[in-house]
């Protein structure tokens, strides 16, 4: 082997898929490898094109793409891509680029397959994704999160508007109001060395009123005489903050956006502001400046465009849920303080409860409202409940009005069984936990998951204590707990192939909340009343027990895995779904996932099996019956 080969190999020994093989099968990968040098922003494979290689990074960035642009994940050092279009086909199934000037090394398709082949453990790494490679994705999606990753390209609406530098000032004003802009380039005519035109300055709204009306110009002034030249620009798969760095540096407004030197769009100060305005941060601030509900109602439209932008952005989905559970507190405060406006202060002291995925900050946008009422204990029935009848209605429904639809099963304040004193409440939880039964809790489990977002919020924190005390190492309220927990399966069918079934609109699809986050949900839930945790997250919940080692090792984070990935595909999906103009829900189809996505969620599934087993060891749920 030559000097080269044995730095090759020495690299191949430390990273899979190579380094558990035997050696004289490392030194023929070594021996094998072509060495690709690329630079930054090029592609390096393109979908549908022959597959010829296993490509390794050995040194730099790759973005690896789904077909229709979006990011599928990224790649440094040791991470490798190209498998699935080896074994299907021989064509690519995802395109890569260079995110950064990049060394690879690329394997034959021959020596990947004879590989492939002869070496069982070979084959396995790289044509499953079991719970390591599982892990990998998920680290990498939450380590490569930024909400400043969105590329400048998502805020250009429309080709650039242009004139040629003879035009007039008349001819510019003219242009932009009919095109509805505040700016046009400059371009010079096509020529040998510039065959798309060459862009030579900007003319703005502003250029016209201060280079020409405030100098008393003539409307046939050649726009050449006022246009700004020296253009600040950005490239199309630059961030959007680059972008805003820009405009701060050189005190400007409108950059063009060019791609391959040409510009295909420009984007203004304001498109800037009107993306940002879409951080779940500037929703909640608009909810607060409502003065009715018809206000609060108008801004559905942002709270999905908010949630939109961070599925955009692969925002973690624990970064989702806690944005979107946010501004449904805020929806919640806002109309209790227009409801006190309303009907005057209340007659006794209150804490108004959000429930379920609210109160972990799990909230999507396809929820409907699970709230209650903790009373003063002063609290009389026949003088006081007028009033918080009046006011949980007009919560209700302003709820409603803002798209979180009425509970179905009436776990709502409107509900006097949910309107009741702190002591009240008290000997009803210390009811269900002392003297449990399985189908007393089975409708009950809701109000475990309880925060207070308005009044007197200490209620809740002495109901959460109390749970906290009373249920740890209760084991018949623990097993029965658990006995509901494990009503929800994963769609694991006998040969872990997916169960699917008819589900609204999806005729064959499954529900990844009632079949995926749901019941992982509920068994993080028992594990954590277990340990005595007063955490309400499910993934605080899950560093609690990791902590209380009530886990076998490594067993919580896969858990976390599990539950970031089924959590992520939900997510994404009710994302597609408000794109494609639909009503989201929770259904996916397995057949319309890519072969990654498939094995990766069918990995997460078994994952939360083997944790239901495990439950069902731990907490004897049978002792429940």
């Amino acid at each position: 082997m030559q000097d080269e080969q044995f730095e090759i190999l020495a690299f191949v020994q430390q990273h899979a898929p190579f380094k558990d093989l035997p050696l004289d099968a490392q030194q023929q990968v070594a021996c094998a490898i072509d060495v690709r040098y690329v630079k930054a922003g090029t592609s390096i494979v393109e979908f549908g094109q022959e597959a010829v290689a296993l490509h390794m990074v050995r040194s730099g960035a790759v973005e690896v793409l789904r077909r229709d642009g979006s990011l599928y994940n990224r790649l440094t050092e040791g991470g490798y891509f190209g498998e699935f279009g080896l074994l299907h086909r021989k064509k690519v199934r995802f395109p890569a680029r260079a995110l950064e000037d990049s060394l690879l090394y690329l394997v034959p398709e021959p020596v990947f397959s004879a590989l492939f082949e002869s070496n069982e453990q070979f084959a396995d790494q790289v044509a499953t994704e079991d719970h390591m490679r599982l892990r990998q994705v998920v680290s990498r999606r939450e380590e490569a999160h930024q909400l400043t990753s969105v590329a400048i390209e998502s805020l250009v609406s429309r080709a650039p508007v242009a004139l040629p530098p003879s035009a007039s000032v008349l001819d510019a004003a003219r242009h932009m109001t009919d095109a509805g802009v505040s700016s046009l380039l400059i371009v010079q005519a096509a020529d040998m060395d510039h065959p798309e035109g060459r862009m030579v300055g900007i003319v703005t709204d502003r250029d016209i009123r201060t280079r020409v009306v405030c100098q008393g110009l003539g409307y046939d002034t050649p726009v050449a005489d006022v246009m700004s030249t020296g253009l600040i620009t950005v490239q199309h798969d630059q961030r959007v903050f680059e972008a805003m760095l820009q405009m701060l540096r050189h005190n400007v407004h409108h950059l063009p956006v060019l791609r391959k030197h040409v510009p295909i769009g420009i984007i203004a100060l304001a498109d800037v502001v009107h993306h940002e305005s879409r951080n779940s941060l500037f929703v909640v601030g608009s909810i607060f400046k409502q003065t009715d509900v018809d206000g609060l109602a108008a801004l559905t439209g942002e709270v999905h465009a908010s949630f939109a932008r961070m599925v955009r952005e692969d925002a973690s989905s624990r970064m989702v849920g806690s944005a979107m559970a946010a501004i449904g507190r805020s929806f919640k405060q806002r109309l209790l303080e227009l409801a006190e406006q309303k009907l005057g202060p209340p007659p006794v002291p209150y804490c108004f409860l959000a429930l379920g995925s609210m109160a972990r900050h799990e909230q999507l946008v396809v929820t409907d409202q699970d709230n209650a009422l903790i009373l003063d204990n002063s609290f009389d029935a026949a003088r006081h409940d007028a009033y918080f009848q009046q006011l949980t209605a007009f919560v209700s429904d302003g709820l409603a009005r803002c798209g979180y639809t009425y509970c179905s099963g009436g776990i709502m304040a409107t509900n006097t069984r949910w309107r009741q004193s702190l002591r009240a409440w008290e000997d009803c939880f210390t009811d269900w936990i002392e003297k449990p039964s399985a189908e007393s809790l089975l409708s009950a489990s809701i109000f475990f998951d309880l925060d207070g977002v308005w009044g007197r919020i200490d209620f809740a924190e002495r109901l959460r204590q109390l749970i906290a005390t009373k249920a740890r190492g209760n084991s018949l309220f623990l097993a029965c707990m658990a006995r509901n927990a494990l009503l929800r399966t994963p769609p694991l069918g006998f040969f872990k192939d997916f169960v699917v079934e008819s589900d609204g609109r999806h005729s064959k699809a499954i529900n990844l909340k009632r079949r995926g986050t749901a019941p992982m949900v509920d068994l993080l839930r028992v594990h954590a009343l277990a340990v005595g945790s007063q955490a309400r997250n499910s993934f605080e919940r899950l560093d609690d027990v990791i902590a209380a080692q009530v886990l076998a090792p490594g067993r919580g984070p896969d858990l976390h895995d599990a539950l970031e990935f089924i959590s992520t595909v939900r997510i994404r999906n009710q994302a597609s779904d408000l794109q494609a103009g639909i009503e989201p829900d929770n259904s996916i189809e397995p057949d319309k996932l890519s072969d990654f996505e498939r094995k990766s969620l069918r990995d997460a599934f078994q994952i939360l099996d083997n944790a239901q087993s495990y439950l069902k060891f731990r907490y004897q749920p049978g002792r429940a019956n």
